[in-house]
């Protein structure tokens, strides 16, 4: 039985203390009709079970839409040229519990949520909502490490004899060499979370109203040739990194600097500076680019970008695939650009609570089952066509993943503006593998193949934005707050001293009106 319940994009905080305090006003009533409905998560039986048959429930968390839920109409199965057919009759999560029960004898009951933000997902965490499976994006992931709120991976999960382990056996060898190699406190990522979707940032454009050039780097957003027609993200951590991205584009395009061996290292240090120097210029930027922008938005600049209101979005590699589509539906030609100085890499992973799983083996061996099921390659195609984004997942010795590329992004016998896309750095880690070079339309470097699958120049300019600590996070955020609202600081002297005057005044002519009073009445 499915349970899935979506709360939209940005939970309710007023909602979230409703739900607090009708919590506290029923006292001993929730527990009990918990236990009612739900029991011991291992042990529950399911209508028309055995006694003796033992269900598992999991519940999983992640962001709204974003798992495949079926009803594909049949003209939608997608035949591809290594013989296997991906349609998705059923939700994605109806077919794991079928899966696991043919496979592990057990029934799994799947209670499936949504969040809207990373940060929604903590405020209910925080409030108590208990998960076991969530999937948060990197930065979050790497919080809750920092608070010990993950319970590991466990050693068998990572066997690749196990012809279940879909994950370990087909993530990406460059994916699964940056969960490897970053760590939190001493700890890799690897050690906790199986990555789920990637994509990069960069500059979604009109290419008859801007050029690439114009658009591939991140002082676009202050080109006063684009006043008012450009849009940027309306939260701190994407803002941050293009402000530093702008402010440090001429150490970053150095070519003695991109040809150091430790290049990559460096530039995580460079785009992860949280210094008080580098956050006041970074403030001082983000003034300039927010009198020069349209607005800050989180979902609207892509029907902005559709309907001409502007000519260029701060965007999301897989919201930019989104956009591209729909504008094509209308007639409409929009690009993708890869900043030249340097790129997001962002990452959305897997992870298993610590107070969920609780110790329970049924649980975290029903956890680990899930992510192994959405990571096998028919499945991830499914999930990747239903959401935009792509896949951590290339396969392995399955070439479904690739296949399902070349169907989309091929190009047809009879074109003849086309080009050798090589992408062997995330199926195989070696980039001339001729094996995974697509022959694919001239265009496509620069619109959807470019965002969903970037190339490997674009990966190598990538850094991961990390966590920062608890007082580096208050003073960014204060930075946000005087950007997004007002800024004291800002005010001039002249200003001021006006001030002062008023209030000098003010206080002039209370004490004149005391004292008359005083006089008037003789005392």
């Amino acid at each position: 039985m499915i349970r899935h319940i979506c709360f939209g994009r940005s939970i309710s905080r007023k909602l979230a203390a409703a739900v607090m305090a009708v919590s506290l006003l029923a006292g001993q009533m929730l527990p009990v009709m918990a236990a009612e409905d739900i029991g011991d998560a291992a042990s529950v039986k399911s209508d028309g079970a055995s006694a003796t048959e033992k269900e598992v429930t999991l519940r999983v968390c992640s962001w709204e839409e974003y798992i495949d839920e079926g009803g594909w109409d049949e003209d939608e199965a997608l035949e591809l040229d290594n013989g296997t057919t991906i349609f998705g009759e059923n939700s994605m999560v109806e077919d794991f519990e079928n899966w696991y029960y043919e496979n592990y004898g057990v029934k799994v009951n799947v209670q499936y949520s949504c969040f809207g933000t990373n940060e929604d997902l903590y405020n209910m965490l925080t409030l108590g909502d208990v998960y076991d499976l969530v999937c948060p994006s990197e930065y979050m992931i790497m919080k809750l490490m920092s608070e010990n709120k993950l319970e590991p991976l466990s050693d068998g999960f990572f066997d690749e004899n196990n012809d279940k382990n879909y994950y370990i056996n087909g993530v990406s060898p460059y994916i699964r060499d940056t969960f490897e190699t970053h760590e939190i406190n001493g700890e890799t990522w690897s050690k906790y979370a199986a990555g789920f979707m990637f994509g990069i940032t960069g500059i979604l454009y009109n290419p008859e109203k801007m050029t690439a050039d114009e658009a591939g780097t991140w002082t676009v957003l202050n080109n006063p040739k684009f006043a008012k027609q450009i849009t940027i993200k309306d939260n701190v951590r994407d803002s941050y990194f293009a402000a530093v991205g702008a402010l440090q584009r001429d150490k970053l395009m150095d070519t003695e600097f991109r040809a150091q061996d430790d290049y990559s290292e460096q530039l995580k240090d460079i785009m992860n500076d949280v210094s008080p120097e580098t956050i006041a210029k970074s403030q001082d930027l983000l003034q300039d680019i927010k009198d020069n922008v349209y607005s800050f938005e989180t979902d609207s600049g892509k029907a902005d970008m559709i309907t001409g209101k502007v000519v260029a979005n701060y965007q999301w590699s897989g919201d930019a695939v989104y956009a591209m589509d729909q504008a094509e539906e209308d007639g409409v030609k929009l690009d993708f650009a890869v900043p030249e100085e340097c790129t997001n890499l962002y990452f959305d992973g897997w992870v298993m609570l610590k107070n969920g799983i609780d110790g329970d083996a049924d649980r975290k061996q029903a956890a680990e089952a899930f992510i192994n099921f959405v990571s096998r390659p028919d499945n991830a195609v499914r999930n990747m066509y239903y959401i935009g984004y792509t896949s951590v997942i290339a396969g392995g010795d399955d070439d479904t993943v690739y296949s399902y590329l070349d169907y989309t992004y091929g190009a047809e016998d009879d074109e003849e503006d086309v080009v050798d896309y090589p992408l062997g750095y995330f199926f195989t880690g070696d980039n001339s593998d001729p094996d995974y070079v697509l022959r694919a339309p001239a265009e496509q470097v620069n619109r959807q193949l470019g965002a969903q699958y970037p190339s490997q120049d674009a990966i190598e300019r990538s850094a991961v934005m990390e966590y920062f600590d608890e007082d580096a996070t208050k003073d960014i955020n204060q930075m946000w707050i005087n950007i997004r609202c007002y800024n004291i600081k800002d005010v001039p002297i002249w200003a001021w001293f006006i001030v002062a005057a008023v209030i000098g005044a003010l206080a002039g002519v209370i004490v004149y009106h005391k004292r008359s009073k005083k006089f008037y009445l003789g005392k």
